[in-house]
C-alpha cells in the first residue's frame, strides 16, 4: 500500500489545501493530512480544531486520514509507514525551501522520498496568512475557505477581534 504524508500547519485548511488533498487521494492508496507543530507561527486554531476541521472537509474521501504530530516529519513517516512526503506548491519561491526540506528529511530517512505538486492555477496565489488577513477585513471567503468552516473561522475572527478591543 503506498501511504503519503501532506503535512502543514492547515491553519486555517484553505480551498488550495483541499485541491491537494482531493488530487493526491487519486493518486494514493492511503493519504494522511498531517497537522504538525511550526514553532515559528501562532495559530488561530488549536492543533485539535484543525484536525477536525480537516475532517469535516475531506469526510467524503475514503482513503484520507487526519492525524496530528509534534514528532520530526522523518521519524512520524517512518512510523506510520510512509515512503512519500507531499508537498503542495504554489510558486517558485516555495520550492527552495521545501527542495530543502525534502533533502534533510530525505538524509534523516533514506526510505522517504518528496513528491511535489503544483497547486491549480486558481489557487497558486492562496495562503492560509493571506485568508487570515481577509477575514479580518470581512472580505466574502467561498473562494478562498471550504465552505464547511467558513463559519467557524469567521467566529474565530470574531472572537480575536473583540479579544483585541477587550484589551485596549
Amino acid at each position: 500500500m503506498k501511504i503519503a504524508i501532506y503535512p502543514g500547519s492547515f491553519d486555517p485548511v484553505t480551498s488550495g489545501h483541499l485541491n491537494i488533498i482531493r488530487r493526491a487521494a487519486n493518486i494514493f492508496d492511503k493519504l494522511i493530512v498531517c497537522v504538525m507543530v511550526n514553532a515559528g507561527k501562532n495559530p488561530m486554531f488549536t492543533q485539535e480544531e484543525r484536525v477536525e476541521l480537516i475532517r469535516r472537509v475531506t469526510g467524503d474521501l475514503p482513503n484520507v486520514e487526519v492525524d496530528c504530530s509534534d514528532e520530526l516529519l522523518a521519524d512520524y513517516a517512518r512510523r506510520r509507514g510512509s515512503c512519500v512526503i507531499l508537498k503542495g506548491l504554489r510558486a517558485g519561491s516555495d520550492f527552495e525551501n521545501e527542495f530543502q526540506m525534502a533533502l534533510i528529511n530525505h538524509k534523516i530517512n533514506p526510505d522517504l522520498d518528496t513528491m511535489f505538486l503544483t497547486a491549480s492555477s486558481e489557487y497558486m496565489y492562496l495562503s492560509s496568512s493571506a485568508v487570515k488577513e481577509l477575514g479580518t477585513y470581512g472580505v466574502e471567503l467561498s473562494d478562498f475557505l471550504p465552505a464547511e468552516i467558513i463559519p467557524d473561522f469567521q467566529q474565530r475572527i470574531e472572537q480575536r477581534r473583540l479579544s483585541v478591543q477587550g484589551g485596549k
